[in-house]
């Protein structure tokens, strides 16, 4: 791996060099040309994988994204003084990913490095996905559906998954899987935003399975006001920088959090069922979506609770919401009820049954598809169904 430095002080250039060095002595060091000020200065004839900028100013965000944008391989780890809110918010805007304070430990530097080298898997890795699943209408059965798939996605995929619990002011998503209780939530995030980076925001996390945390919804429901668009903006990508998967139990809501998850997700599953209240909410829930110029390949209804023969069948409700079925999850209470009262995921409680099976199909598309840029991916996989 390349890494070049840049710094006003050329004692803190040879600091860092000297630390990097130690750390890792296959590491290609130097210290390139221009100020932490001038980052464009860091290209010089050669794209190095990392640029170390020491004592960034905040002012030189502008020059640090066209950068960014010119070489998206490079990787920018900058070292500030200021790590407000607002900055931080900046600093991912300009394609930062790792922000540290001047007075960071080795062992810091060390842990934005191997941070950097896991997302670049050797040149080919990319950001994980977002799948964001919302109900229509409450009752809907999303949360079930979002935890289970979220366990089968990393405990028979081997696929590192975070699951956000978005349900605000009523989110439960922890007692699905788990009978721990989650000693931090999305509210404590938020109110320490300033010390988000990838170490924090696993710390606040539930270690659910190996591979598998939850970010818990705040504990209580005054705590949601705590949660802001610019929050989240910056939690996923904090979390999709680190996961293969972010799924987002998004509940029953439109407003500026949500819309901000909605925007960034590659994939939105509303969940319905087949009853008229449920396919009203799914229309106007659909409309919205397509008004924000949505592409119709990002939208998938997930059918829950299906049972053949119906009055309304699936061809029915794509006509009238205007959106493809992407799955229908065959009704099963007992193995549901079961599930949920005992906290277990339903694929190890019950792991035959037609509800896991519909969970497995899911995950297996999902996961079949390899991960690129832009929204292809996505077309090719609802061309399929």
């Amino acid at each position: 791996m390349k890494i070049r430095i840049l710094s006003d002080s050329h004692d803190n250039a040879d600091r860092l060099r000297a630390t990097l060095i130690k750390l890792d002595k296959s590491l290609d060091v130097a210290v390139g040309h221009g100020t932490s000020s001038a980052p464009m200065g860091a290209i010089n004839g050669t794209v190095p994988d990392v640029v170390v900028l020491d004592a960034f100013p905040a002012g030189s965000l502008g020059a640090l994204e066209q950068m960014t944008l010119r070489h998206p391989q490079i990787d920018p780890i900058v070292i500030s003084a200021d790590t407000s809110s607002d900055f931080l918010l900046q600093a991912f805007r300009a394609g930062v990913r790792e922000v540290l304070p001047i007075s960071a430990s080795p062992d810091a530097l060390h842990r934005a490095l191997e941070r950097i080298t896991r997302k670049r898997g050797g040149g080919a890795a990319v950001d994980g996905r977002i799948i964001a699943m919302t109900s229509c209408k409450g009752g809907s059965g999303s949360t079930f559906l979002a935890t289970n798939l979220a366990w089968i996605l990393a405990t028979e995929h081997g696929k590192r998954v975070a699951l956000i619990d978005l349900n605000l002011q009523f989110g439960d998503a922890s007692l699905y899987i788990s009978s721990e209780k989650p000693t931090s939530n999305l509210a404590t995030v938020c109110q320490q935003f300033h010390r988000l980076d990838a170490d924090f925001l696993a710390a606040a996390m539930l270690e659910v399975a190996p591979g598998f945390n939850l970010l818990a919804a705040p504990d209580d429901p005054s705590h949601a006001q705590d949660v802001k668009a610019e929050h989240i903006e910056g939690i996923l990508k904090a979390a999709r920088a680190d996961h293969d998967f972010v799924i987002v139990d998004v509940g029953r809501s439109l407003d500026a959090v949500s819309l901000q998850l909605f925007d960034m997700a590659d994939m939105i599953l509303p969940v319905v069922q087949l009853t008229l209240p449920f396919i009203r909410e799914a229309k106007r829930l659909v409309d919205v979506f397509h008004s924000l110029g949505y592409a119709s390949s990002k939208i998938g209804l997930i059918v829950n609770r299906f049972e053949k023969g119906g009055e309304i069948g699936l061809p029915d409700l794509e006509r009238a919401v205007n959106a493809s079925v992407f799955k229908a999850v065959p009704n099963c209470y007992q193995a549901v009820a079961a599930s949920v009262n005992q906290g277990e995921p339903v694929a190890r409680l019950e792991k035959n049954s037609p509800v896991t099976k519909a969970l497995r199909e899911i995950a297996a598309s999902v996961d079949a598809v390899p991960q690129k840029a832009g929204k292809s991916w996505l077309s090719r996989l609802f061309a399929t169904h």
